[in-house]
């Protein structure tokens, strides 16, 4: 069974921002291939969202309803309820994201 994709604003805002980066930084075609790849992984999660795993930093919080799936470096963080995935952001996972995970999803469970 298909389960449908949603794309919160913050994940959008998060795709459009490493777009821009990779398109200053590097080239067009670099940008759009990130758009290309970030896309069909996203869209990838329609058939087997299942498969990510609960990112460590929230596991350490004690949070465990998320699930990851990583495009390297990108990781993208996303929830699944009712058959439906819900993206809520794509981050540089060469960063520290434990703050940024916490503040950015208990935000939106507020």
């Amino acid at each position: 069974m298909k389960y449908s994709i949603f794309i919160l604003e913050d994940a959008e805002r998060d795709i459009l921002d490493i777009y821009r980066y990779i398109l200053i930084n590097e080239s067009k075609n670099r940008a759009d291939k990130f758009f290309d790849s970030i896309y069909k992984k996203i869209i990838s999660l329609r058939t087997q969202p299942e498969r990510g795993h609960c990112p460590k930093e929230l596991r350490l919080l004690g949070i465990f309803e998320y699930f990851e799936i990583v495009l390297k470096p990108y990781r993208i963080i996303y929830r699944i309820i009712n058959k439906k995935v819900f993206v809520y952001c794509v981050l540089d996972g060469r960063r520290d994201l434990q703050k940024l995970l916490q503040e950015r999803l208990l935000r939106v469970n507020l």
